[in-house]
Parts: structure tokens; C-alpha cells; sequence
């Protein structure tokens, strides 16, 4: 069910991003301002600050289909590679620099830790932890890396279509001062009908990028959470605490077998 969720959460994201646009090329009533014209004639009609609005919409598709891709579960944490450490490890097949080599040759984020695990090999389970949780630091905010970028255009969007209606308040008043309008309140209803589209336009970037932030956010978390749900595994094969038993055992069995030896 998680899967399915993933794999048709993107499509949605872009389709909630497109569709302002749709709905903005839609024929509205006859006499409305955006009666017979197209996209392009409603977002020149909208005034100078539609073109940051713009820019912003095309910064937020960019990065939302970056972050798709790099956020991808089998990138970040390659299933196979992290089963098959942990199984060799636990088998005793891979030693240490085995082990760090296999890390630093998958270059995936899971690995990057693992290979600050395993560089601990043999040391108290709380400096590998620790080692752990500084490497998972810096591997998360890798994974965090543009999240405030839509987050910034979810805040800033929406306060330049706020700017762009102020003006076009101002300029709508000043043709009713200037243009001797009383008794037409077509020419009023006109001019603020064209300052709202910056609102609109502004809302309509913005919804998306707060919606794309929201669910990358999910999105890390849940993968940090599990990088070190595995990273505790990791923990429980190569710390001290579970190599000394391994050690004690072996030394014991060669002490047998040579006193078994020097008997017979």
C-alpha cells in the first residue's frame, strides 16, 4: 500500500501544480476579463509581478521532479546492498575492510553510513553509535537539501500576487480619479478584476510548493528512520560487545584442541 501511495503521489503533485493553469484557460462567462483569451493574454493581463510568479512556478516543477528522482527509496537505500552487508557480516564471510570497501563502492546514503559503522569495527557500541548519528546528520541534510526552497516559494509567492493586486488597486483607482468614472463601475470592476490575478496566480504556485514541501519532509524522515533502524542491526554485529563473546569462544575451542592434542 506504501509503494502504491508513492508511486502515484507524484503524478498528483505535478497534476495539483498544472492544473491552475488549466483552470485559468477555461472559458469563464461572456464579458468576464478572461472571456476569449488564452493563457498568454491572461497572464499579460496580470501585470509585471506575474513574470517572478512565473519564474517561481517553473523553479518549483524543476525541483519537484529533482527531488522525486533523488528521494527515490532504491537510491537512497539500495535494498539488496544493505540486506546482503548485514547477512556477510553476520555470517562472519566479509571482514572489516571488506565490508568498507562495499560501502564506499555503492556511494548510496545508507552505505555512507554503514561505512562510518564499520570503521568503528570493534569499538564499544556507543562509539559507533555515536559515529552513526554524526554521519546521519550529514546525510540528512543531503536529503533535506532544497526543501526550503519550497518552502520559500509557498511563503513568497503568495505575497507577490498579494503586491501585484495592491498596485493594480492603486492604478485601477487612479483611472477613476483621473478619468471622470462616476456612474461606471465597470471601469473599477475591470481594473481590480485584473489585480486579483496575481492573488490568484500567486495561490496557485504557492498551494503546490507548501503541498511538494510537506511530502519531501515526509519523505526524509521516513527514510532516516530507516537508515537507522538498519544502522542499529549493523550496531548489533561489529560492536565490541558482540565480537569479545565471539573471541572468547575461539580462544577457548584453540585451547582445547591443543590440550587435546598435547594429550594424545
Amino acid at each position: 500500500m506504501q509503494r502504491l501511495v508513492h508511486r502515484w503521489a507524484i503524478p498528483a503533485l505535478v497534476f495539483a501544480i498544472a492544473l491552475p493553469a488549466l483552470a485559468q484557460n477555461a472559458a469563464p462567462e461572456p464579458g468576464g476579463i478572461l472571456s476569449g483569451n488564452s493563457l498568454f493574454d491572461t497572464f499579460r493581463k496580470g501585470g509585471v509581478l506575474m513574470w517572478p510568479i512565473a519564474f517561481c512556478s517553473f523553479i518549483l516543477l524543476v525541483f519537484v521532479f529533482e527531488r522525486a528522482i533523488s528521494l527515490r527509496r532504491g537510491r537512497v537505500i539500495p535494498g539488496p546492498f544493505c540486506r546482503r552487508v548485514i547477512e556477510q557480516l553476520r555470517e562472519g564471510v566479509l571482514d572489516r575492510k571488506e565490508a568498507l570497501q562495499l560501502c564506499r563502492d555503492n556511494r548510496s546514503p545508507a552505505a555512507e553510513v554503514f561505512a562510518a559503522a564499520v570503521m568503528k569495527w570493534g569499538r564499544p557500541s556507543v562509539e559507533v553509535e555515536q559515529a552513526i548519528i554524526d554521519t546521519g546528520e550529514r546525510v540528512t541534510n543531503e536529503l533535506r537539501r532544497y526543501l526550503r526552497l519550497f518552502n520559500g516559494i509557498a511563503t513568497v509567492t503568495p505575497l507577490l500576487g498579494l503586491l501585484g493586486t495592491v498596485v493594480g488597486m492603486i492604478g485601477a483607482f487612479n483611472v477613476i480619479a483621473t478619468a471622470d468614472a462616476m456612474g461606471r463601475p465597470e471601469l473599477l470592476a475591470a481594473g481590480i478584476s485584473q489585480a486579483l490575478l496575481t492573488t490568484a496566480g500567486g495561490l496557485s504556485v504557492a498551494i503546490p510548493a507548501y503541498i511538494a514541501y510537506l511530502f519531501f519532509a515526509s519523505r526524509v524522515d521516513r527514510l532516516i528512520i530507516d537508515i537507522d533502524a538498519l544502522a542499529q542491526q549493523l550496531v548489533n554485529v561489529i560492536s565490541a560487545e558482540e565480537l569479545e563473546p565471539e573471541k572468547k569462544q575461539s580462544a577457548s575451542k584453540s585451547r582445547r584442541n591443543t590440550k587435546k592434542k598435547e594429550v594424545a
